[in-house]
């Protein structure tokens, strides 16, 4: 069984990571993203396959994509801290499978092999991306952008 599709929130960091990696390479990826389709700069790109929430902000945003995914994926930096935090907290509130990552201390590559035996081993067929925004860790993007590269290529050899 094979991901088919990468949700995240559009938020510049490792939520637009995630969908770069997927818009790159070929998996389908979406996701909902705040009421204005807000991220930290302003409006999220149109390019971005998110929907708008019809009422609600960046909480309501992080719940509505853990509940439609089959399963998450948080990187975190250090500490859990903001959304992040929140949406760990709302995976073991709602009983929702979740892989956290402590991205300072597991290389990209690591990273994306624990992410590949989670999505296998669990079968998903969608996978949320979380962590936090570029503002919070300029480094978030880069290396979410190469853990799920790599996690992506794996997928789609059958490995």
């Amino acid at each position: 069984m094979s991901l088919l599709t990468i949700i995240s929130g559009g938020q510049i960091g490792v939520d637009r990571a995630a969908h770069d990696a997927a818009l790159q390479l070929g998996f389908p990826c979406g996701g909902w993203c705040p009421t204005g389709k807000l991220d930290e700069d302003g409006v999220i790109p149109s390019h971005y396959p998110v929907k708008e929430l019809k009422k609600g902000g960046f909480l309501k945003r992080t719940l509505q994509n853990l509940m439609d995914a089959d399963g998450t994926l948080i990187l975190y930096f250090g500490q859990l801290e903001g959304g992040t935090e929140n949406t760990v907290l709302y995976c073991i509130k709602n009983k929702r499978p979740y892989c956290l990552i402590q991205a300072s201390e597991i290389s990209p590559q690591r990273a994306a092999e624990l992410a590949h035996a989670f999505v296998t081993e669990r079968r998903l067929k969608s996978l949320n991306v979380a962590g936090p925004r570029a503002s919070k860790c300029p480094e978030a993007y880069g290396y979410t952008l190469e853990v799920m590269r790599a996690l992506l290529r794996k997928i789609a050899a059958g490995a």
